[in-house]
């Protein structure tokens, strides 16, 4: 079995008997990853497919539903809706999906795609050649860094809902890093689902939504709520020569692992117990939730994974079984 098309069966396989609202917690990778290593959320709904890239309908039998979340400077628009298989590998089917990628293949699967689907809201450069841009993270996102996976179902009545939502709503960007980033659209699209189920952190994140917080936040909800339903899965990121991505942190977190920020910041905690408290504090709650702890397979590297752990805070993860995705 291809690698993508069992990564793409484990999100789907529960879809037989339910739908499903994902959060998608995904790694930082390449520069702008070193510098800000909150890494990046997404929402993936297996019920709800893509009309166009900024309008939403029903799934009809067999599509796989579809990945929505927050960009920056692609399109002037706030959210782009792009089916599942595409977002993780730019291709159009789960047969297509290579099993190794170099970084020329990544750039030629997914200028292949934009020249097919997305020269709408990304167009050639006056050489015909692909442009440059934040447009190569609706697709592929698989190459670049490992996914974490955090479904709960949903029922055909909170779909077609959240499409009518959606679909009426202004889509103007307005992309803020600090205050209307993509971790604050994976919020308000969880939460419309469940209703206060993904909360910001004062401490550990000083108020900033992030991914990793949400991530936490929808397995702290399903805790209480086991009725749920909640599943986990871990997408690794595609084998190769590609660099691999890192782990995802927290705001706090990110500062305390950097020597440029630890040495002035180690005077002031020892200082200022309060203060230095609440750095431990933050430092230990975030420490708890380690994503890549997730991942339960013995080669993750290579072959997608099944999270068949029990996290000790989290009882109510419980494996998936495999199946390959419709043919």
């Amino acid at each position: 079995m291809k690698k993508g098309i069992a990564a793409i069966g484990l999100l789907v396989c529960a879809s037989a008997a339910h739908a499903n609202v994902a959060l998608f917690l995904e790694e930082p990778h390449g520069t702008f990853g070193d510098m800000n290593p909150t890494g990046h959320a997404a929402v993936y709904l297996s019920d709800v497919c893509a009309d166009s890239l900024t309008s939403l309908r029903s799934c009809q039998p067999g599509e796989l539903g579809v990945v929505i979340s927050r960009y920056h400077r692609i399109g002037g628009f706030d959210w782009i809706a792009i089916p599942l298989v595409p977002y993780l590998y730019s291709v159009d089917s789960p047969q297509q999906v290579p099993q190794n990628v170099a970084v020329p293949d990544v750039a030629r699967l997914r200028d292949d795609y934009r020249r097919k689907y997305l020269e709408e809201i990304v167009p050639d450069l006056p050489d015909g050649s692909a442009p440059k841009g934040d447009w190569t993270q609706l697709i592929g996102a698989s190459y670049d860094r490992t996914i974490y996976s955090f479904e709960l179902k949903t029922t055909p009545e909170q779909d077609n809902q959240f499409i009518r939502a959606f679909n009426s709503r202004r889509n103007k960007t307005d992309f803020h890093i600090l205050f209307h980033n993509c971790a604050d659209f994976a919020r308000k699209a969880m939460n419309f689902y469940y209703p206060g189920a993904v909360r910001r952190s004062l401490i550990g994140d000083v108020g900033i939504m992030t991914p990793k917080q949400a991530a936490k936040s929808v397995l702290q909800y399903a805790k209480k709520h086991p009725q749920d339903g909640l599943l986990t899965v871990v997408i690794p990121q595609v084998p190769g020569t590609v660099p691999r991505s890192a782990p995802v942190r927290g705001v706090i977190e990110s500062v305390l692992r950097s020597k440029k920020y630890m040495v002035p910041l180690a005077p002031l905690a020892v200082l200022h117990p309060l203060f230095g408290g609440t750095l431990a504090f933050a430092w230990m709650e975030d420490g708890r939730f380690d994503p890549r702890r997730l991942a339960a397979a013995e080669d993750p590297a290579t072959e997608p994974a099944v999270i068949a752990q029990q996290l000790e805070s989290n009882p109510v993860v419980r494996p998936r079984t495999m199946l390959e995705a419709p043919r």
